[in-house]
């Protein structure tokens, strides 16, 4: 299994739809001010996050169950930026749609800029032949508010290639989270 090179990326995002919108290269200004980047790197491709968050409240005293996740448990913000609470934690989702090769895994890392700030980006592998946007996991480890920005980066993917296709796909097992659009809570 190796890690892919900026061409490789290139290539599977223009001429088989990998990555939609495809950022051929990395963006660091718009409109004349500086924002945190993203679009393509040399061994990965640094993906924004749109303006729709969830952020985890403790309005109604609930008790966070994978098993039986309640709407409750966080309010849902639309805009260009998110204020995340102290030791809180919110969800988000990508502005780009990923489509996986069968051949392919990736690791989503946060972005260093973020990172540094306390703020911590955690989002499972994109197994091989998933597709969707991605629900990104965001966590603010500070004792102060963090604020996260829409439409700037926020996380680095990793594509590594293995030597040969994978017997079982994402798309073979039917996985539950296989397509989501928009901000995708846990489900069973």
């Amino acid at each position: 299994m190796g890690l892919q090179s900026d061409r490789w990326i290139r290539e599977k995002a223009e001429q088989e739809g990998m990555i939609d919108p495809f950022v051929p290269h990395l963006v660091r200004e718009e409109n004349g001010r500086k924002i945190i980047s993203y679009g393509l790197s040399s061994y990965g491709y640094d993906l924004r996050v749109s303006n729709q968050f969830k952020v985890f409240t403790n309005l109604y005293s609930t008790v966070i169950d994978p098993k039986g996740f309640s709407e409750n448990e966080f309010v849902a913000i639309e805009a260009d930026t998110c204020i995340i609470p102290p030791n809180s934690f919110a969800l988000a989702v990508s502005v780009e749609y990923f489509r996986i090769p069968r051949d392919v895994l990736t690791l989503c890392i946060g972005k260093s800029t973020y990172a540094r700030c306390g703020i911590i980006v955690n989002v499972t592998p994109f197994e091989p032949e998933w597709e969707g946007y991605v629900t990104l996991e965001i966590s603010n480890t500070t004792p102060l508010p963090a604020k996260i920005y829409a439409g700037e980066g926020l996380a680095q993917v990793l594509f590594l290639r293995g030597e040969e296709e994978c017997l079982t796909s994402y798309r073979d097992r039917s996985g539950k989270y296989m397509g989501q659009i928009g901000i995708t809570v846990p489900r069973m």
